[in-house]
């Protein structure tokens, strides 16, 4: 059982401020975000251009069927290509699965997705929503990465009450991947469940926070 304790806590921030489980910017499928990545978050007509000097990279349903370590054969192009535009220590795989030691104790599904991918697979304690610390120490840990403030974060996942709350705690941005790589009939109730609270949200005006660090 993949029991997330951070995640069952974290509702009760989401209570208090809805807006927290909101994207930045939505696409369908991971290989429908725009290259380059920056692009996603611009708006026609205005200079709104945001820096992204690092991406942390959800796994299940993302880019990966779920409970599987392999890309998604029709999104290989464009998982070579965000490698290529976010090379070595810049592009992390953060799953609650592989790497997330409370699931994955011996570290065996981290260190396969790694070879199959060639990316980076945190090893975290505290599961998403909850692991802002332990990713903004991992990136502090490479200074090649030059990242300076988490609004040069962004967030890639098909969840919106672990990814894209992950993003809005640590003062990052995040991109919803809405309809991910399994069909609607295999997902399970409650991200079925986020589907319709993303609804009611949007329509009544919220939006997601813009980047203010937790670390001040």
């Amino acid at each position: 059982m993949n029991l997330n304790l951070s995640g069952f806590f974290n509702v009760f921030k989401l209570l208090a401020k809805p807006s927290l489980c909101l994207p930045h910017a939505t696409v369908s499928q991971f290989s429908e975000l725009p290259f380059p990545l920056e692009k996603v978050f611009e708006t026609p007509g205005q200079g709104n251009k945001v820096q992204i000097k690092a991406v942390v990279l959800d796994k299940d349903d993302c880019f990966a069927y779920p409970e599987t370590n392999l890309v998604h054969p029709p999104y290989a192009e464009r998982f070579r290509q965000l490698r290529k535009e976010f090379p070595g220590q810049r592009l992390l795989i953060v799953s609650n699965t592989a790497g997330a030691t409370s699931y994955d104790r011996d570290g065996k599904l981290a260190t396969e997705l790694e070879s199959v991918t060639g990316v980076t697979v945190l090893s975290h304690t505290v599961k998403k929503p909850g692991c802002k610390d332990e990713i903004m120490a991992h990136f502090q840990k490479h200074p090649e990465v030059g990242l300076t403030h988490p609004s040069q974060v962004v967030v890639i996942g098909d969840r919106l009450m672990t990814d894209m709350m992950l993003a809005n705690t640590m003062g990052s941005r995040g991109i919803w991947i809405k309809d991910g790589v399994a069909p609607l009939t295999e997902k399970s109730i409650f991200t079925r469940f986020e589907y319709r609270m993303a609804s009611f949200l949007l329509a009544r005006g919220l939006k997601a926070p813009e980047p203010i660090s937790p670390f001040e």
